[in-house]
């Protein structure tokens, strides 16, 4: 691995991108310190797992991080940008172990998609090696990418880090001091072959599931009870049959004393949640069909009939059938009575023949049977028809929210379906007809490649995101922090809501281990919450100012939560009195966080962790002050995926491209949640673009200046409003509407500019084209520095002053004046492309004054009314044009039309000012 300084030059494709790094890394101008004087502003994006490249994905929710922090350095905040790296849990661990496994996907993938040296590929068999291989990768990366980065605060995570790690020891030493961790019994996902539970950032596959409570109902026969796992237990009243699958393996087994029927594989997962369970016998399933079964609680008999569509896989593997309720069912029926062979296999015709569905649920704009009714609506006529996903939801919702059991449901008759669901579990578990079982929705699979299941765990530890005092705090600081965009902010208190107790800890991976447990380590979710604050002390660490064997506990606290007497601390750990205030102070300048850049994958569990943590450890006046969170990459419009070649690191577009081509093309592709889309020809095209901007800056560095032209005005009052536009873009991190605004808004401007003084460029052109150069810095940084040498001008332009709006510059005249001509170009160019032939010539007709007056009306009839009033309109027409009544409603449709779209932009003054001197302008 290289060592040298210019190593991270190695992915620029231009040679002005990697002139400006090196002079940004020798001039440090993005090194941050305390300063008085000026507001400061931290900002963070969360680091990254350093089992793989950066690609574009961390490329798109890094660039936004970044342009914000350059667009609020050049507003004069002291920007405080640090950056870090993210080696704790199976991320990195399960990489190695696959390979210790022998999986020969995982070693392709590192070599021909991560461009590892197949030479070292064999050294990935230690996490650590990984970790340290990506994270100086990774860092060359992040700096060829020009991202203005504080690196004297870098560090990354794990034990391997005695800073971060005794950092991590503080901070859940502190947690459990306040009661918010406690040990307990609870379900998680489990990872048999790490025999840990796993956490979102574990898995390879399933991030976000979490294990859901299932009834298991038992239907008697003879001394043995079919276990038929189900969400809906109130639902019992309504069965007709209980389906298994004939072509899988059951099994009876003993749970407590009672004998059981299910899957082997549902025998997997209860052997994780029961303690007291063992296999009794293996059952063919074939055999069964037909037999009658006694349903609880209604003691009807029901038949055991055959259907494949039941997974084994899934649940208990026995499901049974409310074919009035639940459109599977009823489809299952329907597909049975028409397999003759199959029932006749069986000896079941005629029990399939008398089977009718049974109305328990009254729900408005629904008859008795709301599955029957979906289910022939849609025209789903097999049991696989992949519409019955979409057919279940909308029944279960609506039964869930405004169903009534009907009168035949026995004591639990006239309840809602909500209350009812609970009732009727608790009735069949104490009468010995259920219990609970615990399923995850959907498959999870973790980092090591094993397929994770349901563990109930006695003795774990778990972060109490349960505790409604906790979840209080967090939901009153989300109601008043800002949150971009703002329906982002309802998503996070829905997370608050259903957040429930969360395993910190696990027993294999890399990071810290628990203080008081050494025998776990805290899970990758569960250390990087409050990390931010050791980015505001971690420069006097990094230069050894301080040994990680001296941050104690009660260094720590001093230092965050101002407990204890310096003095004395300083004396007992031998720690510089003046130091230990300066890491105290420097804490208190830059906390809180300012502004947070994520993706939206993490809301439901980083982001919303990083605010239980804070409301946990700190102040009220330290917590994070906003968040931002984005949409999640596509490439060519599909999802990005390794293992179908879907994928693209960073440094591969930055060695393409350039730096400034791959931040503008990802700037451009989306804001907000919208998952932005990277396209090939898209970069082609801003490629261009950039290169189109520095050829018109060195054109206006080399011309000959004159004093003034007719449209100057014009120029520099469109000048104020992009200015205007862009920074009101920035503030609500409309990231893709800037850069847009920023690059192709104000080049329109330039090219009409051009066309109207025919390529003159005067003394206030050249004003603008500063200012352009300004307004670009965020998005493009490298071509902006160099256009702001080839102006001639002196010193960096990331930090020169962002661009303000002059007032007296605005001139409303002037831009309608030339909008008016833009408009009128257009027009004539449709009518002649319509014409497929150049007219001589072109006769232009201006609006007489009595229809002046009647726009003037329209304006007001908008302005007062606040919608268009046809009808006022057309009596004034006919008021002022007399024998005109014919074309009334058309004349004012187009007054109404030009008013709409000219009062959003302009007074109604300016407006009648300049149609008053149309002919003019023309």
């Amino acid at each position: 691995m290289t060592s040298s300084k210019e190593e991270y030059l190695i992915y620029s494709a231009l040679d002005y991108e990697k002139k400006w790094i090196t002079k940004w890394s020798e001039a440090k101008i993005f090194e941050a310190d305390p300063d008085p004087s000026r507001p400061k502003f931290f900002i963070c994006v969360p680091y990254s797992y350093q089992n793989g490249p950066l690609h574009i994905g961390h490329g798109f929710t890094f660039t936004r991080g970044d342009a914000y922090a350059r667009f609020k350095r050049m507003q004069g905040y002291n920007v405080l940008f640090p950056w870090s790296w993210h080696w704790t849990g199976e991320a990195v661990a399960g990489t190695s172990e696959r390979l210790k496994q022998g999986d020969q996907l995982i070693r392709r993938v590192l070599v021909e998609i991560d461009g590892v040296p197949s030479e070292i590929v064999d050294k990935f068999t230690d996490p650590a090696y990984i970790s340290r291989y990506y994270t100086e990768e990774n860092r060359k990366v992040v700096k060829a990418i020009g991202f203005s980065v504080d690196f004297r605060r870098e560090f990354y995570t794990t034990d391997l880090h005695p800073y971060y790690s005794r950092f991590i020891t503080w901070q859940y030493l502190t947690l459990k001091k306040k009661g918010y961790i406690i040990m307990g019994e609870h379900p998680v996902v489990w990872c048999p072959h790490c025999n840990s539970a796993t956490g979102d950032h574990d898995r390879l596959v399933g991030e976000g599931v979490s294990p859901e409570e299932y009834t298991l109902v038992y239907f008697r026969m003879d001394d043995v009870y079919l276990a038929a796992a189900t969400l809906r237990p109130e639902t019992i009243f309504g069965v007709t049959n209980v389906w298994i699958n004939p072509n899988h393996q059951y099994l009876i087994i003993e749970v407590d004393g009672k004998k059981l029927l299910i899957s082997r594989r549902a025998f997997e997962k209860l052997s994780q949640q029961k303690k007291n369970i063992k296999i009794v016998s293996e059952v063919d399933p074939r055999k069964l069909i037909g037999r009658m079964v006694e349903t609880p609680l209604t003691g009807l008999l029901t038949p055991l009939l055959p259907a494949d569509f039941v997974d084994p896989n899934f649940g208990s593997g026995v499901v049974y059938s409310v074919p009035g309720h639940a459109p599977y069912d009823y489809a299952g029926l329907v597909a049975l009575r028409k397999k003759i062979e199959e029932r006749d296999e069986y000896g079941i015709r005629g029990v399939v023949e008398e089977i009718k569905p049974i109305s328990i649920i009254h729900v408005p704009d629904y008859g008795d049977y709301p599955a029957v009714e979906i289910v022939e609506k849609m025209k789903i006529i097999d049991d696989k028809d992949p519409r019955l996903e979409d057919a279940t939801r909308e029944i279960y919702s609506k039964e869930f929210h405004s169903g009534i059991l009907r009168e035949n449901c026995g004591e639990f008759s006239g309840q809602r379906v909500s209350e009812a669901r609970e009732n009727v579990k608790k009735k069949l578990i104490e009468e010995g007809f259920g219990d609970v079982m615990w399923e995850l929705p959907e498959k999870v699979v973790c980092r090591c490649g094993t397929e994770c299941l349901v563990k109930i765990v006695e003795d774990q530890w778990f972060l109490k995101y349960s505790d409604d005092e906790w979840k209080n705090k967090v939901r009153d600081h989300i109601a008043t922090m800002k949150i971009y965009p703002e329906e982002a902010r309802q998503w996070f208190l829905n997370v608050v809501d259903w957040l429930r107790d969360w395993a910190c800890a696990r027993k294999t991976g890399l990071g810290t281990k628990l203080p008081w447990d050494p025998e776990w380590i805290v899970e990758t979710l569960s250390d990087s919450t409050i990390y931010p604050a050791l980015y505001t002390i971690s420069k006097y660490l990094n230069r050894g100012d301080i040994k990680s064997e001296q941050l104690t506990v009660e260094v720590l606290d001093y230092i965050y939560l101002g407990l204890g007497d310096p003095a004395k601390i300083s004396s007992k750990y031998k720690i510089d009195l003046r130091l230990l205030k300066m890491m105290r102070e420097e804490f208190l300048y830059w906390y809180p966080v300012d502004m947070r850049i994520s993706a939206k994958e993490l809301v439901p569990n980083h982001l919303t962790f990083y605010l239980f943590h804070h409301a946990a450890i700190f102040d009220e006046k330290l917590w994070p002050r906003g968040i931002s969170v984005n949409g999640l990459i596509t490439i060519e419009g599909e999802k990005m995926s390794k293992s179908r070649g879907k994928f693209i690191p960073l440094k591969t577009s930055i060695s393409k491209y350039g730096a400034d081509t791959t931040r503008c093309t990802l700037l451009l592709a989306a804001e907000d949640m919208d998952d932005p889309d990277w396209r090939e020809k898209n970069a082609q095209e801003v490629k261009l673009m950039i290169e189109q901007f520095l050829r018109i800056v060195k054109e206006v560095s080399e011309a000959s200046l004159v004093d003034q032209t007719s449209v100057d005005r014009w120029l520099m009052s469109r000048l104020q409003r992009r200015i205007k536009n862009i920074t009101m873009y920035m503030e609500s991190l409309k990231t893709r509407k800037a850069c847009h605004e920023a690059l192709y808004g104000i080049y329109s401007d330039w090219r009409w500019y051009l066309r109207r003084t025919n390529n003159v460029v005067s003394r206030s052109a050249r004003v603008f084209i500063e200012n352009w150069v300004k307004l670009l810095t965020p998005f493009i940084p490298f071509t902006c520095e160099e256009a702001w040498s080839i102006l001639g001008k002196d010193g960096f332009i990331s930090v020169e002053s962002w661009p303000i709006v002059f007032g007296e510059l605005l001139n409303p005249d002037a831009e309608l004046a030339e909008e008016l001509i833009i408009k009128l170009m257009d027009d004539v160019r449709s009518i002649v492309d319509v014409l497929e032939k150049k007219p001589g010539k072109v006769i232009v007709y201006v609006a007489s004054e009595g229809k002046l007056e009647l726009l003037e009306e329209a304006l007001k009839i908008i302005k007062e009314d606040g919608q268009r009033s046809m009808a006022k309109l057309i009596r004034k027409i006919i008021e002022k044009l007399p024998g005109r009544e014919k074309y009334a409603p058309t004349l004012a449709k187009v007054l109404l039309d030009t008013a709409s779209s000219l009062i959003s932009t302009y007074k109604p003054k300016t407006i009648i000012a300049v149609s008053k001197i149309e002919e003019e302008i023309y």
